[in-house]
């Protein structure tokens, strides 16, 4: 695999566990921010009807290729560019899934996420995002407050996000809270519906 990442290796299986509930009943998948493409890679291979559409940013693309190519799961096809900011595809899919992403992101790029979701997911389809939150202004952990003040350092305008401002963004586009999972590593995978 040319990109790899650790952290996906250890939850994807956790990840997988709540979202057999939902992916029994969904056709097609956006991704944003694929990566090294591992969860698509897992989660077709637990789910082989899903068609999963693995995206990101056009200079990751080349290496994203790469690692779905090995697989030839014909449910993958090729990525797509997708910039949260300007650049989202026209269709439509049944969930949209995003790891580990809203913490890398500016709040601005946040918001665009949010509101492309509210117009990439169909009626009754679905959101999930996993990664790390705050709960009132309060950390879940402390290694959390040192990842975030680490995120920070690195780029001002990342940072772990505010649970109550995501979903409050959700709700703008049309969203509403259907879980809020605990994960491992201080971890959450919020699920929301399409209304």
């Amino acid at each position: 695999m040319l990109n790899y990442s650790e952290a996906c290796e250890r939850n994807k299986y956790a990840i997988a566990t709540h979202l057999d509930a939902y992916l029994p009943n969904v056709r097609s998948v956006l991704e944003v921010g694929s990566g090294s493409g591992q969860h698509a890679i897992f989660l077709t291979s637990q789910h082989p009807h899903l068609i999963w559409q693995a995206s990101d940013r056009e200079q990751y693309l080349d290496a994203l290729s790469i690692n779905l190519e090995q697989y030839g799961i014909s449910s993958l096809p090729p990525p797509i560019e997708l910039d949260v900011l300007n650049h989202w595809p026209t269709r439509q899919y049944d969930a949209l899934f995003s790891a580990n992403s809203l913490h890398i992101m500016s709040w601005k790029e946040v918001k665009a996420l949010f509101a492309g979701a509210g117009r990439a997911v169909s009626r009754r389809g679905w959101l999930f995002i996993y990664g790390p939150f705050r709960y009132r202004d309060g950390y879940t952990s402390e290694s959390n407050r040192e990842f975030d003040a680490w995120l920070k350092a690195r780029n001002s305008e990342s940072g772990i996000r505010d649970f109550e401002q995501v979903t409050e963004l959700a709700e703008q586009h049309g969203f509403a809270l259907r879980a809020d999972v605990a994960m491992p590593a201080n971890n959450q995978l919020l699920i929301w519906q399409r209304l």
